[in-house]
């Protein structure tokens, strides 16, 4: 059979667009349908646009360091309007570059929604229905509100980068890494941030120790973070939202964001219809080789809740082109990725926690925590943690944990010794680069305790 297209692309973030402009490039007959703006949640929503606000907002701590180090510096003010113009700017630059980068690699777009109805036919919100011989479904993920009563009165991550003015007040719910990168960045702007978090401890599944140095350095920062909080109530005030909470406390705040989880892009789409098995929170059920239920369809990225970062859904989408296009068939390594919570203070992390490390083998840990020499010359009270879990049997190095300034520029590269299956005296042989924080990583020497 002939079909109009050999693939035919459902979403037009990082995953979809790599492995659309990568087969085109091969010759392969390749369009691509996206609903709202090219680039996904990581150009658009997500990474890319969260990462400046992170720029933005650690310029008022560096402005009080700098009058310490004797810079004549005044304390000035945050515009947001100003911040939001270039934000938006460099958004448009970014989608225009991935809308290039499809054009030169002869990918056919269309800018509607598309929805699956059957192995090998798309239809699209125009009205047309195209043929393909495969599918690839790449949506990405959404924001959820929780399904509690007043939850419409909150917003979510999406709709920060929307917000025609910085509020006085905010109160955050949720304890993972989106809600706490908000709160930093949120306090940081000036805003007054209050965080609930149901849970005992934020960054639930990250390092123990790591979490609770993250916890007390974001409460001396200015964070109100109360944990084992939950919302007993809420109401929508001239003002604002009131909340009660089973803290005892009841507030008004200007505004209320709920950063309480995500789910896989794929209501609507047809693909149950289709005969592509869903899982329980909706994500396409797919194997090692990013394949549906329906040979035809497959599927990468977060709509398959597997890892849920952009760098990997790219890797999930060059797999497919080379299993299905090129011959080669290609799984992706899920294991022993690094990665960077943009929490203030910064969190890199790569490998096993001390906890899950402990249920595993029996263990070393290495710790170094200090005070960096750029903060403890300003007299702030910071602390920086290096942290190696270490295999007894084997010595090699089963988990790094960083929380400092430039934690995610370090656990890149922590990233490739430890994804090498380095072992701590190979760590230990390498010279120290002084005077850097990341020095701590090859002169611990003492395990301060095993397990």
């Amino acid at each position: 059979m002939t079909y109009d297209y050999d693939l035919f692309v459902i979403g037009g973030g990082s995953g979809g667009v790599r492995a659309a402009r990568v087969a085109a490039a091969d010759g392969v007959r390749v369009a691509l349908a996206e609903e709202d703006r090219m680039g996904g949640t990581c150009v658009i929503r997500g990474c890319v646009p969260k990462k400046l606000m992170v720029f933005a907002s650690e310029f008022s701590e560096a402005i009080s360091d700098a009058r310490a180090y004797g810079w004549d510096l005044a304390d000035g003010k945050f515009d947001w309007s100003v911040f939001r113009t270039k934000l938006y700017a460099q958004l448009d630059f970014l989608e225009g570059v991935y809308r290039r980068m499809l054009d030169t690699s002869g990918v056919t777009t269309y800018n509607a929604r598309a929805t699956v109805k059957d192995a090998h036919h798309v239809a699209l919100s125009t009205g047309e229905v195209i043929s393909a011989g495969h599918i690839l479904i790449a949506t990405g993920g959404l924001p959820v509100l929780p399904e509690q009563q007043g939850a419409e009165f909150g917003i979510t991550s999406n709709d920060i980068f929307h917000l025609e003015k910085l509020p006085a007040s905010i109160l955050i719910i949720g304890g993972g890494y989106i809600a706490c990168e908000f709160a930093g960045i949120l306090n940081g702007l000036g805003v007054k941030v209050t965080q609930f978090y149901r849970g005992e401890q934020i960054l639930r599944g990250f390092d123990g120790e790591a979490r609770g140095m993250i916890a007390d350095q974001m409460r001396g920062r200015g964070v109100d973070l109360h944990c084992g909080t939950t919302i007993l109530a809420m109401e929508k005030r001239d003002d604002g939202v009131w909340v009660k909470s089973s803290n005892g406390t009841e507030a008004v705040y200007e505004r209320v964001l709920f950063a309480t989880g995500r789910a896989p892009n794929t209501k609507g789409l047809g693909l149950a219809e289709a005969g592509v098995t869903l899982g329980r929170n909706g994500e396409v059920v797919v194997d090692e080789y990013s394949q549906s239920s329906v040979p035809s369809i497959y599927a990468v990225g977060d709509v398959t809740d597997r890892v849920q970062l952009t760098p990997v859904a790219i890797r999930e989408g060059m797999a497919f082109v080379e299993t299905v296009f090129r011959g080669n068939p290609t799984k992706v390594d899920h294991q022993l990725i690094p990665s960077a919570v943009f929490t203030q203070p910064e969190f890199g992390t790569i490998g096993l926690t001390e906890e899950a490390a402990r249920e595993q083998e029996p263990i070393e840990v290495y710790v170094a925590s200090f005070r960096p020499m750029q903060h403890s010359f300003v007299g702030r009270s910071d602390r920086a943690l290096m942290k190696l879990i270490v295999s007894k049997a084997t010595r090699k190095v089963l988990g790094c944990h960083i929380v400092a300034d430039h934690a995610g520029e370090m656990i890149q590269l922590a990233g490739i010794a430890v994804k090498m299956g380095a072992t701590k005296e190979d760590f230990d042989r390498t010279v120290a680069v002084h005077p850097t924080m990341a020095e701590e990583l090859v002169t611990i020497k003492t395990p301060v305790r095993t397990a």
